[in-house]
């Protein structure tokens, strides 16, 4: 059984926010996705993309899997390329997506992009996934140092996004969350922005779900909140 908490801010600088969270605990589904696209492009792609992941896991009949997620991404992958081309307006617009399928104690991730899923356990926190970027499958590849990275031209290119090619690569994984364990799902606008160790302290104060969830959002205001900010809190127990 899991315990569950959303929250999202568009951040200090921008006016409107792009990112979409989902709570389906009746499925046991959880999920944060951040768009991009001009005008209210992004909204929308984040919005629909989620919406057809319900969809999709709301309508299966095989129970909780790595396959169904993978097969509920495809399908928002192609939702949205339709959408976009129906309407000049929503032309580019594409989104990341990581979202959590729960099942008899056990939780399937899947991610496109950077949206990431992390783990808290016994004060220690740690990357689930793997961000589909740039900077992670070329810069680090090529052997550039984290400094130069942090600075690069390149370091917010996304080499994978939902809706921007019919050829997606979505990554999963599993996970055992012991009673106690959280496992967070967020946008970068928190990721890329709160320092690690801010992220661990929030998520180890005492609290409820919310005030951990507000503490994260704060933590990346507080570097100026350059981007919306979306933080879905799991805890098991």
């Amino acid at each position: 059984m899991l315990e569950a908490f959303g929250a999202s801010d568009p951040g200090c600088v921008r006016a409107n926010n792009e990112d979409y969270y989902l709570l389906a605990p009746s499925l046991g589904l959880y999920a944060v996705a951040d768009g991009m696209g001009g005008a209210q492009a992004g909204e929308q792609a984040s919005k629909l993309a989620t919406e057809t992941l319900w969809e999709v896991v709301h309508g299966a009949r095989n129970g909780a899997s790595a396959e169904l997620l993978v097969k509920a991404f495809q399908e928002a992958n192609s939702k949205v390329m339709l959408a976009a081309s129906n309407d000049t307006a929503l032309e580019g617009m594409g989104t990341t997506m990581v979202a959590a399928l729960a099942k008899d104690g056990d939780l399937w991730i899947a991610s496109v992009g950077d949206s990431r899923a992390y783990i808290f356990d016994k004060g220690e926190l740690r990357a689930i996934t793997e961000d589909q970027t740039w900077v992670n499958e070329v810069g680090r590849r090529l052997g550039i140092d984290e400094g130069t990275l942090k600075n690069h031209p390149m370091r917010h290119v996304l080499t994978m996004a939902i809706g921007v090619s019919e050829q997606l690569r979505v990554l999963t994984y599993l996970v055992k969350p012991q009673p106690g364990t959280m496992v967070l799902l967020c946008s970068d606008g928190l990721h890329g922005v709160a320092l690690e160790e801010e992220m661990r302290d929030a998520l180890g104060a005492n609290g409820s779900l919310e005030s951990k969830c507000e503490a994260l959002i704060e933590a990346a205001k507080e570097h100026g909140g350059p981007d919306n900010i979306t933080a879905v809190l799991l805890r098991a127990v």
